[in-house]
């Protein structure tokens, strides 16, 4: 599951989806590309969110998706999220205080 990954192993899976949905060759795509090296325009941005969406079972803010520029910004981005989503179902759920 995506919790247990290492960085590696997330930039990995992270290029592989986004070479996949653009349908170039793996090598084609590392984390030091831009999206505009790639041909990567905003409606192939948004295909490749949904994506990773679904993937990596997380939900990219709108505000965010607007920022992201580059194979890095991905990475560092679903990276972010993923451990935002962690610490909440990490997170104890401590029943409301009785009232009295």
């Amino acid at each position: 599951m995506a919790d247990d990954l290492n960085q590696e192993e997330l930039t990995g899976r992270i290029l592989r989806i986004i070479a996949e949905t653009q349908r170039k060759e793996p090598a084609q795509v590392t984390i030091d590309n831009s999206f505009e090296e790639l041909g990567i325009d905003s409606m192939d941005g948004v295909n490749i969110v949904f994506a990773l969406e679904n993937e990596f079972d997380i939900n990219v803010p709108d505000e965010e998706v607007k920022n992201i520029r580059s194979v890095r910004d991905m990475v560092e981005g679903v990276r972010t999220l993923i451990q935002q989503r962690n610490l909440k179902t990490d997170a104890p759920s401590d029943p409301a205080p009785a009232a009295s």
